[in-house]
């Protein structure tokens, strides 16, 4: 299984620390609470709404080096709007994955 790094980040902050910190704090932030808007959408059973905010998951994914993920993600987008739930049990590993990434930064 894939392991969540940052990569990303440090290549597109390079040198400049002080941009990385930031990167990482908004990454701390926001993460937490995505994943429970998400959540909160499966509860009320409004799949549209989940898929909205599996689509902005993405990018935390992807910021996170997750690309085998990312696709399982998009996978997962589609089935929401189409009203199926394949691939919810790896998606939520995926959230688990990354929360305690960020936890541990």
């Amino acid at each position: 299984m894939e392991q969540p790094n940052l990569n990303y980040i440090d290549q597109l902050c390079g040198e400049d620390n002080a941009f990385r910190i930031k990167m990482i704090d908004i990454i701390k932030k926001e993460l937490p609470i995505e994943i429970s808007a998400y959540h909160k959408s499966m509860e009320a059973h409004n799949y549209r709404h989940a898929a909205e905010h599996v689509h902005k998951l993405k990018h935390k994914i992807s910021i996170l080096g997750l690309e085998k993920s990312y696709n399982l993600a998009h996978e997962y987008e589609e089935h929401l709007l189409n009203g199926t739930f394949e691939s919810q049990d790896k998606f939520e590993s995926i959230l688990q994955l990354m929360q305690s990434f960020v936890n541990g930064l």
